[in-house]
């Protein structure tokens, strides 16, 4: 790249609803029915609606030709082994159990990334914002994205060893409540912190983010 380069992006009220859907529909939207059908029908009755969000999520997508984001490829397959293991068992401790333990494996993962070309972290920044070939090939910028990779594992880490402690304590109500909040307080300073970071390492390189000025 050369030493002075402004990258155009969509405007960044866009990307935030892109992010926006992105997360409603792989994480809030199931968690949200798995909550009301619990409260409505039954534990099984939660399971199976929040499963068959995802899937169907999938379904539209197939149907409609449209990309698969990494985040719901990820958290489809991490709540298929969710809801197999709680119709197995019928335990809500040990279905919450698992997506607690699957904070340690996908910092597992984010940390394995990091010896290939482009970090997994980089890919998932793909479902909100697709960056240009030869600025993702950028050696500064492969580097920030293994640095936030190891931020990110600390984030799950945390999210991780908090949810656990919660789920040991609290009723599946509270624990709701206490460890979503407690979460995404986290994950929304962790974003914070990683826009800032990421934009100031840019700004040495000489490169510049341009919000919806044209099409990069």
């Amino acid at each position: 790249m050369p030493p002075h380069l402004t990258v155009h992006l969509p405007a960044f009220g866009a990307l935030l609803r892109q992010g926006a859907k992105h997360l409603l529909e792989s994480t809030v939207v199931p968690l949200g029915l798995f909550y009301l059908l619990l409260t409505l029908v039954s534990f099984d009755g939660g399971l199976i609606a929040a499963l068959s969000w995802s899937l169907l999520a999938l379904v539209r997508r197939a149907v409609k030709r449209e990309p698969f984001p990494a985040i719901l490829l990820l958290t489809t397959a991490l709540l298929v082994a969710r809801t197999v293991l709680g119709l197995a068992t019928g335990s809500a401790f040990l279905y919450f159990l698992q997506p607690t333990l699957q904070n340690f494996l996908i910092a597992f993962v984010l940390v394995a990334s990091l010896p290939f070309g482009r970090p997994f972290i980089a890919k998932l920044a793909d479902d909100f914002c697709a960056f240009p070939a030869a600025f993702n090939e950028h050696p500064r910028v492969v580097q920030i994205f293994r640095r936030l990779s190891l931020l990110w594992a600390m984030v799950f880490l945390t999210n991780g060893a908090t949810t656990l402690w919660i789920l040991a304590r609290e009723s599946v109500g509270n624990f709701l409540l206490v460890s979503t909040a407690g979460s995404w307080s986290v994950v929304g300073a962790a974003i914070v912190v990683s826009l800032l970071w990421f934009r100031r390492v840019l700004r040495g390189e000489g490169i510049h983010l341009r919000w919806g000025a044209h099409a990069a």
